[in-house]
C-alpha cells in the first residue's frame, strides 16, 4: 500500500528569475547562475538568489553601516546586493573596497575620494569568481515605515505596533491604553 502524499500539488514559492525586465540584472543573474553551477562556492548561490528578490528585500546600506561593519576585515571587498547609499553625518571615510548593484552619486564621490574603489557585480565576478576575500553585506529590512504598524494590534496590551492614525495630537488614541485612568497603561 502506498503513502498518500497530500502536498502533491504544492509549489515552491521561491523566485526562480527576478520580477524585473531590467536586461543588466538579467545578464547579472544568466553570469551568477552559471558561477553557482560551475563553482563549488556557496557566495555565488547566495548572490544569486538575492538578485532574485523585491525591491524590498533589498533594502539599502549606508556607508556608516558599511564602514562599522568592515571595521575588522578593511582588507576585503565589501559585497551588497542592492544600494549604497551616503551618509552626511560620516565626516571622514576610511579607504574601502566595494562592490554593488547600485551605489548612489555621493556615496560613490566620498568612496573614491578616499582612494577606495567601486566595482559592479560583473567586475567581480572576474576578479574574485568564489567571492574570496569578499564579505557579503546586506541592510537592514525591518527598517521600513511600514514595518512599525506590523505586529499585535495597537493598543492591546504589551503591544508596541504603530497605530495608522490621521495625527499625533491630543485628541488622537490618547485614552485606553495609553493612561493608566482609562483601563491600563501600555
Amino acid at each position: 500500500m502506498g503513502i498518500d502524499i497530500a502536498n502533491k500539488h504544492a509549489k515552491s514559492r521561491n523566485r526562480t528569475a527576478p520580477k524585473s525586465d531590467n536586461v543588466y540584472l538579467l545578464l547579472l543573474v544568466k553570469l551568477f547562475r552559471f558561477l553557482a553551477r560551475r563553482t563549488n562556492s556557496n557566495f555565488n548561490k547566495v548572490v544569486l538568489k538575492r538578485l532574485y528578490m523585491s525591491r524590498i528585500n533589498r533594502p539599502p546600506v549606508s556607508l556608516s553601516r558599511l564602514v562599522a561593519l568592515t571595521k575588522n576585515a578593511s582588507f576585503k571587498t565589501a559585497v551588497v546586493v542592492g544600494t549604497i547609499t551616503d551618509d552626511e553625518r560620516m565626516e571622514v571615510v576610511p579607504k574601502l573596497s566595494v562592490a554593488a548593484l547600485h551605489v548612489s552619486q555621493g556615496a560613490r564621490a566620498r568612496i573614491l575620494n578616499a582612494g577606495g574603489e567601486v566595482l559592479t557585480l560583473d567586475q567581480l565576478a572576474l576578479r574574485a569568481p568564489t567571492g574570496s576575500n569578499c564579505v557579503l553585506l546586506r541592510g537592514q529590512r525591518t527598517s521600513r515605515e511600514a514595518v512599525k504598524h506590523f505586529g499585535r494590534g495597537p493598543g492591546t496590551p504589551g503591544s508596541s505596533t504603530k497605530p495608522y492614525v490621521r495625527s499625533k495630537g491630543r485628541k488622537f488614541e490618547r485614552a485606553r491604553g495609553r493612561r493608566a485612568s482609562r483601563g491600563y497603561k501600555n
